[in-house]
């Protein structure tokens, strides 16, 4: 992959819709639970190996589509959350590797992709910044419908959203672990602020 690829139309309208009005409903999707370099967002985090896509798939039936398009092959942990922006949100530049929460020694993923589920009509603003270290290698405008990978070891953000709506996506962090880390990640877990919503058992 050459720093970034896009992937249009990977799902029906209806698939599409459908996804959004899951997540918009679901009970974890409250004020994001994410770091401070992410303002004025909403969201909830989902971390899984590769061994409980199964359980992923039972308790969040509506992320299958998905997991079954982005998840590279290679990978064996996973780092996945909607997010929300809306007029006056931002993303600060950041390197992801949310999974050091659990693991101290880990870097960053080798791969992120993020699904583009709504997107505010005329949107000024919310465009990704991708950079290599201080070089920048892509300016995207979210495109509804679009499957975007890019390499994990790049620094992002997301312009401040200049424009009435909301920017809604489905990211997630592609991680390959060697079996020492691992062993430190959950097989299945939530993270929300939600705190008093219950997992299915």
């Amino acid at each position: 992959m050459s720093y970034y690829h896009q992937q249009p139309d990977v799902f029906s309208i209806s698939q599409l819709s459908k996804l959004r009005d899951k997540i918009l409903s679901c009970p974890y999707f409250v004020t994001n639970n994410l770091n401070r370099d992410f303002i004025k967002t909403k969201g909830f985090s989902v971390v899984f190996r590769r061994s409980h896509i199964g359980e992923v798939e039972r308790q969040f039936p509506f992320f299958k589509r998905y997991l079954d398009v982005a998840l590279q092959p290679d990978c064996n942990a996973f780092y996945l959350n909607p997010l929300q922006l809306r007029e006056g949100s931002q993303v600060y530049p950041h390197i992801d590797r949310s999974l050091r929460s659990y693991c101290k020694t880990i870097e960053p993923p080798d791969v992120v992709s993020v699904l583009y589920i709504q997107v505010p009509e005329g949107m000024r603003g919310g465009e990704l910044v991708l950079r290599d270290h201080r070089r920048q290698v892509g300016e995207i405008k979210p495109q509804v419908n679009t499957l975007l990978k890019f390499q994990g070891n790049l620094t992002h953000s997301v312009k401040a959203v200049e424009t009435v709506g909301f920017r809604l996506s489905l990211v997630c962090e592609q991680y390959s672990l060697v079996e020492a880390e691992l062993e430190e990640i959950p097989e299945f877990t939530v993270e929300s602020r939600a705190a008093k919503v219950k997992l299915k058992s």
